[in-house]
């Protein structure tokens, strides 16, 4: 049973960065493919950023493109989510996943494994 553990998570203003790290216990980690997802309150949660067991391919929502990357390494079995450019309406609790395959998705229903989820507040 693979655990998952997020970190890095709290108050910035408009305009800062935050690097969140996502850290699973287990030997499976590297076989899977890894995802973040974000709910504000009142909201789904949604989908943020994909990256394949490999780390060759990555996928974003529109919403982050160009402002979040998502990282891993699979000899520390930790995957991280680069925030830059940080909006008031990032603000919401942010889950990592771990996919039940190694392909890239942004399905969550392809993600049975979730952390409890880091708090991110953005200021204006």
């Amino acid at each position: 049973q693979v655990q998952l553990v997020e970190s890095g998570g709290g108050l910035v203003q408009a305009g800062g960065s935050l690097r969140l790290a996502c850290a699973a216990s287990g030997r499976t980690f590297s076989n899977y493919a890894m995802g973040w997802f974000r709910q504000a309150p009142g909201q789904e949660r949604e989908f943020i950023a994909t990256i394949s067991r490999s780390a060759i391919s990555t996928a974003y929502a529109d919403s982050v493109k160009g402002r979040f990357t998502i990282s891993r390494d699979n000899a520390k079995n930790t995957v991280y989510l680069q925030m830059n450019s940080l909006r008031p309406e990032d603000t919401a609790v942010y889950y990592c996943a771990l996919a039940n395959q190694a392909r890239a998705t942004s399905r969550r229903n392809e993600y049975p494994t979730w952390g409890q989820g880091t708090q991110v507040t953005v200021s204006s």
